[in-house]
């Protein structure tokens, strides 16, 4: 898919798709791929209509020309920020594109190469699993332009990396590299950067041949163990009930004893009360 002229001036996100793995690609490469406003708006129903699908089983977020992303695009921060609903600043456009990532029902992963800088990392925070070329540089710098950090983003950067390392990458600032950040607990892995985009097609075609049902239950539970979620024993329970009628234990441990590969076939639960 290729974008028009005006989207290539004012960037946007498109979506690539090989089998059940869908790519969202942040395109705006003349300028790092920073997120406008308008595309930060767009990360909502891209992913609506991505859940909907069920061909899709795996999405990959990525950035275009070699950069995952350089964050909000400064000459529309503040619109950026601001939540059109409420008028407050705490967030706004991008905390939207990060929840509709982190809220996501199948599982995700950022491929982060270049910069990854500002309020890109929302979005590769957002992401289930994060993997980095060798080459690959990170920032947090609210304090270089003088604005506060997203909440939402401020949380998710807490559980997953402590308090002292937030506090660490948010007042200072600095740009850190791929072995920096996965050794603060970022990422889950680094890899050369030749063979990058290699390494990240084999993990999304090996998610996607896995159950399913499994990968979604247990990213809501590990989720709502993240954040002391009150009702983690009722989500468990749905996702047990879920798993005794689905028949995928039977086809799983079928092909197990049969050294054979498993074909799951569970598509979608139905809805969560």
């Amino acid at each position: 898919m290729t974008g028009t002229a005006e989207e290539t001036m004012t960037g946007s996100l498109r979506i690539e798709q090989t089998g059940p793995v869908a790519t969202i690609v942040i395109d705006n490469p003349r300028r790092r791929n920073a997120l406008n406003q308008d595309m930060w708006q767009q990360f909502a129903p891209l992913l609506d209509r991505l859940a909907a699908d069920p061909a899709v089983k795996v999405v990959v977020v990525r950035g275009a020309g070699g950069n995952f992303s350089a964050g909000a695009d400064i000459s529309d921060l503040k619109a950026i920020l601001r939540d059109p609903d409420s008028g407050a600043h705490d967030g706004g456009h991008v905390s939207a594109g990060e929840n509709a990532l982190a809220t996501f029902p199948k599982p995700t992963i950022a491929a982060i190469e270049g910069y990854c800088i500002g309020g890109a990392w929302q979005i590769a925070g957002a992401c289930d699993i994060r993997i980095a070329a060798d080459t690959a540089t990170f920032g947090i710098t609210p304090a270089k332009v003088g604005i506060v950090y997203p909440l939402s983003g401020i949380e998710r950067l807490v559980r997953l990396a402590g308090p002292a390392t937030a506090k660490y990458l948010l007042l200072t600032g600095d740009f850190i590299t791929a072995a920096e950040a996965h050794g603060l607990g970022l990422l889950a892995r680094v890899v050369p950067e030749d063979g990058f985009w290699n390494e990240i097609q084999e993990l999304a075609a090996r998610l996607a041949t896995r159950s399913q049902l499994s990968i979604q239950a247990m990213k809501q539970i590990i989720d709502a163990i993240a954040v002391n979620d009150p009702a983690l024993p009722v989500i468990s329970g749905y996702w047990q009930d879920q798993m005794a009628t689905s028949g995928e234990p039977e086809t799983g441990i079928r092909a197990f004893l049969a050294k054979e590969t498993p074909v799951f076939d569970w598509i979608k639960p139905r809805p969560l009360n």
